[in-house]
């Protein structure tokens, strides 16, 4: 069976969000990782080159499959801040309601600028996946 290839690493997360070229998006970053470590209670770490979580979950897919994934995560894309929440959407219409200019995908939110939602809102959201996850 193929192994997963975004595993976690050493690398420092730090260093990374250094790394972002725009500075507004650093900032973004930044400002998702505090809320993200304030919800969470777990430190960033990298998984792969490019996603920064916080806390681990297995999972295992009905053919058998297993794996590991960020409880939680972003990752700064191109075009927009991408943020796992690995419960899903569907758990949570009213959040997502209120939450503000975005879009999804299975378990990504993608967003433009944090400008464009409310981050009590985010918080929130991101607290009942947390949770939800913790249920799995």
């Amino acid at each position: 069976m193929a192994e997963a290839k975004t595993k976690p690493t050493r690398d420092s997360v730090a260093a990374f969000l250094a790394k972002i070229p725009e500075a507004k998006r650093r900032e973004d970053c930044k400002a998702v990782a505090k809320l993200m470590t304030e919800v969470t209670g777990e430190k960033p770490e990298m998984w792969g080159s490019a996603i920064v979580g916080f806390g681990r979950h297995r999972y295992k897919y009905d053919n058998g499959r297993e794996g590991e994934w960020p409880v939680s995560g972003f990752s700064p894309r191109k075009s927009e801040l991408t943020l796992y929440i690995m419960a899903g959407f569907e758990h949570f219409p009213d959040v997502m309601k209120r939450l503000g200019k975005y879009r999804t995908g299975k378990a990504c939110l993608y967003i433009k600028k944090l400008e464009d939602i409310d981050m009590k809102v985010l918080k929130e959201l991101v607290t009942k996946s947390v949770a939800k996850m913790a249920d799995k």
